[in-house]
């Protein structure tokens, strides 16, 4: 069982919560918390102090105070005004994430939120109404404003739900569950909307994801090996021991577990080669650089989904600072250079496959036995090296730039929900080219037999062929690059 605002959020518990494999509840001490911070917020709102976002007006407007009694429709303004995102809705697990951390942040205390407010979001949650969001519209500073404002406009009776894989207007599924549009009170939108949920929804979702596709790097980089029969020396740990970095430790590590017990690996020891292609000998190196910046997201990613990033924060019934904590650039950054270090698992991964066609080393050209008539897997690497190419496109960081906004009082803003949603690009073209660099594997290791291989290396070839049968004269390969697609999507490998 996770507590809201009491226990501290991973990425798999995000996960595990999303998808209803661990119960998320508020106890007694989080709705204490939640109800002392709307305490104070109701006496700074029926005060003379101007206190922004509470009783005045927003961005460049913060100069105009407003009356209590027009508090409300402040608000729901604001709420209104915010939603003007554009393009695809982003997946409905996006979504569901955003408000699972949005939740835990306003139960920290420091939001001045209703209880009520935060009981129809959990009912949202624990029923699975997920509220369509655009993927365009943010500049991830003064918060995720436009998707924010989409994932609560139901809280209003605006807005739409998925339901299943049609959209449904909120009004609609609010009156099917008997519930009532709420009236949002002093600081409410504010609270809402302020937040980098949007982006923090990308990183989790690309981190987990980026932990399988290491880790599966790792097992189609041994299983090209294996074809390739290339050197395991590489990875021996006296050679990392020197050079200590973490992932590329790790990496190495993996290679040699990966390796264990193969004889057709030690089968050419003696032989005239004297080293392998970097794309296979340097595994470790640029496997575990990408490792290293995935460690690095992670960290950050947990700092901030145990954060709180609206504005203002509530510390008194007098003190609430206006501040900067909604500012997506701490993620931003570390999400852009992420998405250079998935990139780089593809780019190397092509190489392998260029290797394994090239007709080396006992492998035919193509690798099929019977070229000029057949062409065998001449063309997949076309496929491979124009997602390279579109990967690298995506590589470049939004973080880097900024465009004024709000009349310039949001002058430097982090553009980090487009590096977020660059991030998840990439790491669904990294799938497709592992993907087939595993084809490309394991019709390599056809031609490495009788010899025998270890038991990983084995038990993933034979998950290949269940999908997809050896080559032997060309066929429509569209079918099998997608099964191996789907293989890697529903995480079908064993990669430990």
């Amino acid at each position: 069982m996770f507590k809201y605002g009491i226990d501290k959020l991973t990425v798999n518990k995000v996960i595990a919560i999303s998808k209803g494999e661990l119960k998320a509840v508020l106890t007694e001490e989080a709705i204490s918390k939640v109800n002392d911070c709307r305490t104070k917020v109701e006496k700074i709102a029926s005060s003379d102090k101007a206190v922004y976002g509470i009783n005045t007006g927003f961005g460049p407007l913060c100069d105009v105070q407003i009356s209590p009694k027009e508090t409300s429709k402040l608000q729901e303004n604001l709420l209104i005004t915010h939603a003007v995102g554009v393009g695809n809705p982003i997946d409905k697990e996006f979504s569901k994430i955003m408000l699972i951390c949005k939740v835990h942040a306003l139960c920290q205390g420091f939001s001045g939120i209703r209880l009520e407010v935060i009981e129809r979001i959990l009912y949202f949650i624990e029923n699975d109404l997920v509220p369509v969001v655009p993927e365009q519209g943010s500049v991830g500073a003064s918060g995720d404003l436009a998707p924010l404002s989409h994932l609560f406009l139901p809280l209003l009776g605006e807005g739409e739900f998925w339901n299943e894989k049609e959209i449904i207007p909120a009004k609609d599924i609010l009156k099917k569950h008997n519930l009532k549009p709420i009236q949002l009170q002093a600081k409410e939108g504010l609270a809402l909307i302020n937040g980098t949920q949007f982006i923090l929804a990308h990183a989790i979702i690309g981190l987990d994801k980026m932990k399988y596709l290491l880790d599966l790097a790792d097992v189609a980089g041994a299983m090209s090996i294996e074809g390739y029969q290339g050197s395991e020396s590489p990875f021996k740990k006296e050679l990392h021991k020197i050079r200590p970095f973490k992932g590329t430790k790790k990496v190495a590590k993996r290679m040699r577990m990966l390796f264990d017990s193969s004889k057709n690996i030690k089968s050419h020891i003696d032989c005239a080669r004297v080293q392998d292609p970097y794309s296979m000998r340097c595994i470790p190196q640029v496997h575990g650089a990408s490792r290293n910046a995935y460690y690095h997201l992670k960290k950050l990613t947990t700092i901030e989904m145990n954060s709180v990033t609206d504005n203002p924060i509530v510390l008194s019934d007098t003190v609430a600072i206006s501040g900067g904590n909604f500012h997506g650039q701490p993620l931003a950054i570390a999400l852009d250079y992420n998405s250079i270090a998935a990139s780089e698992l593809g780019n190397i991964s092509d190489r392998r496959c260029y290797l394994l066609i090239e007709g080396k080393y006992g492998l035919p050209r193509l690798l099929t036995a019977s070229g000029g008539l057949n062409s065998g897997f001449m063309i997949p690497q076309y496929t491979t090296a124009a997602l390279v190419t579109e990967n690298k496109s995506l590589c470049f960081p939004p973080s880097a730039d900024s465009i004024p906004t709000s009349l310039g009082q949001e002058d430097h803003v982090s553009m980090g929900s487009i590096s977020g949603r660059q991030f998840n690009q990439i790491l669904g073209n990294i799938e497709k080219i592992l993907a087939i660099e595993l084809m490309y594997a394991a019709q390599a290791i056809e031609f490495r037999r009788p010899n025998s291989f270890s038991k990983i290396v084995v038990e993933n070839f034979k998950i290949i062929r269940s999908k997809v049968a050896k080559l032997e004269d060309d066929r429509i390969l569209k079918d099998d690059i997608n099964n191996m697609i789907e293989l890697v999507k529903n995480r079908s490998f064993i990669v430990k």
